[in-house]
C-alpha cells in the first residue's frame, strides 16, 4: 500500500503575516485592497495592509486567556498592579488586529488643523480647519453635525479645548489673532487675546478648570497666561521662536511644559514665575519641536521633533531623556504637523508615519502606518494600516468616558479612540472615524516638489502662514 500524504499544516495567522511581510509594500497594498471584512466572528478575515510589520513579530497571548490569568493572580494576592495592567495592554495590542476604518467625513475644503473629544460623550468631537471652520460631530448619530463657518484663508484653527465647566462651549487658538471662548451657535462669549498685527498670531492653547486658568502661545514666543474670566495675570516672552505646544501637567496643574521651533522644550512652575529665565528645566532638541505631552499620570513627557526623533523624559530625572525613539515624521509646512500622543489608558505612545528615504531604516515603499511603541522600553508594537486611508497621518488620541463623567473601562470592548487629521485637500478632504477613529493626509505627486516633500501637489499648496 503507499504511504498516505501527510496533510500539509495550516498555517497560523503569525506565521502567515511574517510570510507575507517578506514580500515589497507595493504587492501587498493591491492585494489588501480584495480582502474585506465579510462579517463577525470566525468569518472575518484579516486585512493584509491593516498590520503590514506589527503583530507578526508580537508575543502575545489570546485576549481572553491573558486578562483571566492576570485578573486570577491579581486577586489571589500573586501578582502586582503593574503586572494586571501589562496583562491587559497586552491584550488590548492582540486586538488591535480587528480595527478598521469606520467611518467617514469630508467636511471642509481646507485641511483640518485641529482637533477636540468631548469629555463626556465618547462618541463626539470638535474639529477645527486651516480655513477657521469648526465642526462638531457626534459620530454616533446620523444627524448632520453642527457646522461653523471660518474666516477662509488666514483663519486657521491651531488648537481646540472644551470647556469642562460648560461641555457647550469650547476654547480655540487661531491664525485670525485671538483665543477665545465660544459656543456651538457660534457666539463668541470672550475673547482672552487678540493681535492688533497680521504679523502675530496664536499657535497654542491649554486650559485648567480646576484653577480656572487659560494658557495660550503665540509665533514669535510669547506665552501669556489668564484667569477664566478673562484677567491676564502674566505675557511673558518664554522663547526665541513660535511656541508650538503648551500642556499642563494633569495631575499638577501648575506644572506647565512649553514646545518650540527653537529646538527647546521647558519646564515651568506657574507659582514661580519671575521672568523668561524662570524656568524649572531647559531641554534640548537638534531640531525644532512640535510638541510636548504629559503621560496621563503626569510622570513623563513625550516630545516630537520635526525630524526624527522622539523623546521621553521622566519625572525622576526631568534634564535627562529617559529614551530616544527614532522615527520618521518630517515636517512640512503645508502638512498638519505629526505629533506622538499617549494612550489614556496603557503604556503605550501612538504616532503617524511619514516615510523618509533618508531615515536610516527606510524601506522601499514604505506604509504610512500607525505606528504604537511600548511607553517603557521604546520598542515598536504595531503598525496600523488600511489601504483605505494610505496618506500621511497625524494621530489624536483621547478619552473614553461614561454617561457619569467617568472613564470607560470595560474589558470586553477596550477602546483605541484616535483621530487623524487631514493636511491637504484632495478634493475634498476626509476625516475617518472608529473607536479607532483615523484620518489620512491625502497627497498627490508633484514632480518639482519630490526632493522636498514626496507627494506634495502644487495646486494644493495654499498661500499665506504656515
Amino acid at each position: 500500500m503507499a504511504p498516505r500524504k501527510r496533510p500539509e499544516a495550516q498555517k497560523t495567522p503569525n506565521v502567515a503575516a511574517r510570510l507575507r511581510s517578506k514580500r515589497s509594500p507595493r504587492e501587498l497594498e493591491p492585494e489588501a485592497k480584495k480582502l474585506r471584512v465579510k462579517g463577525s466572528g470566525s468569518s472575518r478575515r484579516y486585512d493584509s495592509g491593516c498590520l503590514w510589520a506589527g503583530l507578526a513579530s508580537l508575543q502575545v497571548p489570546p485576549p481572553s486567556s491573558s486578562i483571566v490569568r492576570a485578573l486570577h493572580q491579581y486577586k489571589l494576592g500573586k501578582a502586582a498592579w503593574p503586572s494586571l495592567q501589562q496583562g491587559l495592554q497586552q491584550s488590548f495590542l492582540h486586538s488591535l488586529a480587528s480595527y478598521r476604518i469606520f467611518q467617514k467625513a469630508a467636511p471642509f475644503d481646507r485641511r483640518a488643523t485641529s482637533l477636540a473629544w468631548h469629555p463626556t460623550h465618547p462618541s463626539t468631537l470638535a474639529v477645527g480647519s486651516k480655513g477657521g471652520d469648526i465642526m462638531l460631530w457626534n459620530f454616533g448619530i446620523k444627524e448632520k453635525p453642527t457646522f461653523i463657518k471660518g474666516i477662509g484663508a488666514g483663519g486657521s484653527i491651531t488648537a481646540l479645548k472644551f470647556n469642562l465647566l460648560n461641555t457647550n462651549q469650547f476654547f480655540a487658538s487661531s491664525m485670525e489673532g485671538t483665543t477665545r471662548l465660544q459656543d456651538f451657535k457660534g457666539n463668541t462669549l470672550r475673547v482672552f487675546t487678540s493681535s492688533d498685527t497680521c504679523n502675530v498670531w496664536f499657535c497654542s492653547l491649554d486650559v485648567s478648570a480646576n484653577s480656572r486658568m487659560v494658557v495660550t502661545g503665540d509665533n514669535v514666543g510669547h506665552v501669556i497666561l489668564l484667569n477664566t474670566d478673562g484677567k491676564e495675570l502674566w505675557n511673558l516672552r518664554m522663547h526665541k521662536k513660535k511656541v508650538t505646544h503648551l500642556a499642563l501637567n494633569p495631575c499638577c496643574d501648575w506644572l506647565l511644559a512649553t514646545a518650540s521651533v527653537d529646538q527647546t522644550v521647558k519646564l515651568w512652575d506657574l507659582r514661580q514665575i519671575r521672568g523668561k529665565a524662570s524656568f524649572l528645566y531647559s531641554l534640548p532638541h537638534r531640531h525644532p519641536v512640535n510638541s510636548a505631552c504629559f503621560s496621563p499620570d503626569g510622570a513623563r513627557l513625550l516630545t516630537t521633533d520635526q525630524k526624527s526623533e522622539i523623546r521621553i523624559y521622566s519625572a525622576s530625572q526631568w534634564d535627562c531623556p529617559l529614551d530616544l525613539i527614532p522615527h520618521p515624521h518630517r515636517h512640512f509646512q503645508h502638512l498638519t504637523p505629526i505629533k506622538a500622543t499617549w494612550h489614556p489608558r496603557y503604556n503605550l505612545i501612538v504616532v503617524g508615519r511619514y516615510p523618509d528615504p533618508n531615515f536610516k531604516s527606510c524601506a522601499p515603499y514604505e506604509l504610512r502606518t500607525i505606528d504604537v511603541f511600548d511607553g517603557s522600553s521604546g520598542k515598536m508594537m504595531c503598525q496600523l494600516y488600511d489601504p483605505e486611508s494610505s496618506g500621511i497621518i497625524s494621530v489624536r488620541l483621547g478619552h473614553s468616558y461614561d454617561g457619569a463623567g467617568k472613564q470607560e473601562f470595560t474589558l470586553p470592548q477596550q477602546k483605541l479612540v484616535l483621530c487623524a487629521l487631514l493636511s491637504l485637500p484632495i478634493p475634498s478632504p476626509s476625516l475617518h472615524v472608529d473607536t479607532l477613529v483615523s484620518a489620512a493626509q491625502r497627497v498627490q505627486p508633484h514632480r518639482g516638489h519630490a526632493g522636498l516633500c514626496h507627494g506634495l501637489s502644487h495646486s494644493h499648496l495654499e498661500p499665506g502662514r504656515g
